[in-house]
């Protein structure tokens, strides 16, 4: 009788773990929570919105390389981008959109007028306030699950675009914000697995910001800290033009 009760128990008990399975599988948010809450912490779509144009001033370092550099980004609601930085050593760098043409020229390169799947990704990144419009520039996500990233429990949001490679995103369970995305590039040298960490949030102008952005692929570090943020500043007509160089190459 003892062993009957004794099995008794502990088929209740394994139903009872079944269950408590069950239920934490189900205790994951849907990513579209998990997305909204990041918006709302990071300042609330209406802050978001009302912003047109953005002005960042930025300093680099190749972490332990002993290079370091410092450059400008400007951005609009029309999705046109220029970001140049110089580093040490190397040159200047310029990446650029402007009326959907991605563009790029590079002391190490050259030239070059950005296509398929790298253009997708670049186009995909610099969507302005690209967040508020994920559901158009993602086919799906899907929470998969916590991992603890940096001491921080963070749900897993995995974001798969229409043509491409899928990227995770990681959020702290704790404060909403972006921890952590885990991606593939596409680049001149092929697919290159990347991780950003995103760090240091403060305001600017009712707005979150990481000021830290630590990024590791091939084995280096490359740590982009913001000096400071503007939003809704005037933006000289022509910044965004593409140089003549890349205006040569559009016209062959």
């Amino acid at each position: 009788m003892k062993r009957n009760r004794f099995l008794r128990i502990t088929l209740a008990t394994a139903i009872a773990a079944s269950f408590s399975l069950f239920a934490a599988d189900e205790a994951l948010p849907k990513p579209e929570t998990i997305i909204d809450k990041y918006i709302e912490v990071t300042g609330g779509r209406k802050a978001y919105e009302k912003h047109k144009t953005e002005q960042a001033t930025m300093s680099m370092e190749f972490v332990g390389k002993g290079i370091k550099g410092a450059g400008t980004r400007y951005a609009d609601a029309n999705n046109n981008v220029i970001e140049s930085i110089t580093l040490e050593g190397v040159g200047k760098i310029d990446q650029g959109i402007f009326n959907g043409v991605v563009w790029e020229t590079n002391p190490m390169t050259g030239p070059r007028v950005v296509t398929g799947s790298e253009k997708a990704d670049r186009l995909r990144d610099s969507r302005f306030n690209g967040l508020l419009y994920w559901r158009e520039l993602w086919k799906s996500a899907e929470t998969t699950g916590v991992e603890n990233v940096e001491g921080e429990d963070c749900y897993k949001v995995v974001m798969t675009p229409a043509a491409g490679q899928p990227e995770t995103n990681f959020y702290s369970k704790k404060s909403g914000l972006l921890i952590k995305r885990a991606r593939v590039v596409t680049t001149p040298m092929g697919e290159i697995p990347v991780e950003v960490f995103t760090k240091d949030y403060k305001e600017f102008d009712t707005l979150m910001v990481p000021t830290r952005v630590l990024q590791k692929m091939m084995g280096n570090e490359i740590a982009v800290t913001a000096d400071a943020v503007k939003f809704d500043v005037e933006i000289p007509a022509g910044t965004f033009e593409p140089p003549a160089e890349i205006k040569k190459l559009l016209a062959k």
